[in-house]
């Protein structure tokens, strides 16, 4: 996992430049278990490491540390920490953004960590975004990010439609 403190972080890129401020917003998260009517620094990190379906070298070092801090409270983590590293991964995938290599492996096992972290979240109470979330964690570690796309619009009402719309055809 890169280090916060390197000076490598100035190399990559967010879709602003050099993701220089990138280790600020992440050592602000350690404070937040969770990040529930707080806007920053999520306003901040989606802005800059996922803006408008697109991300780039630093989303996938910055992934590592959003899961790194889900580890530490699982259950009272709220859904952005799912949903970030799920998004960026659905968006790798849509765009064919290459990974360096140097962050390929701490990157995938960031992801590989979703599934049961989803799991050591699943005794506290969830709400339909949660839930969508949780699942598109799932989906977009195990390798499937069309799924995990298509899981976070998958609330009540939608999958209503949807099972209307699938058994009619």
């Amino acid at each position: 996992m890169l280090s916060l403190d390197s000076p490598r972080w100035a190399e990559l890129e967010h879709a602003y430049g050099p993701a220089k401020n990138v280790p600020a917003l992440l050592r602000d998260l350690d404070a937040l278990p969770s990040s529930e009517d707080k806007k920053e620094p999520w306003f901040s990190l989606w802005g800059a490491l996922a803006h408008q379906g697109d991300v780039y070298s630093a989303s996938f070092a910055a992934v590592q540390h959003v899961v790194r801090v889900l580890s530490t409270a699982p259950e009272g983590a709220d859904s952005a920490f799912f949903h970030f590293p799920a998004w960026v991964e659905i968006c790798r995938h849509r765009k064919q953004i290459p990974i360096l290599p140097e962050l390929t492996e701490a990157y995938f096992a960031a992801l590989a960590q979703l599934p049961s972290l989803v799991g050591a979240a699943a005794a506290r109470r969830w709400d339909e975004n949660f839930l969508a979330c949780a699942l598109s964690a799932v989906a977009a570690a195990k390798g499937f990010p069309s799924v995990a796309e298509a899981a976070q619009e998958l609330t009540p009402a939608v999958s209503e439609e949807f099972l209307e719309w699938f058994f009619s055809r």
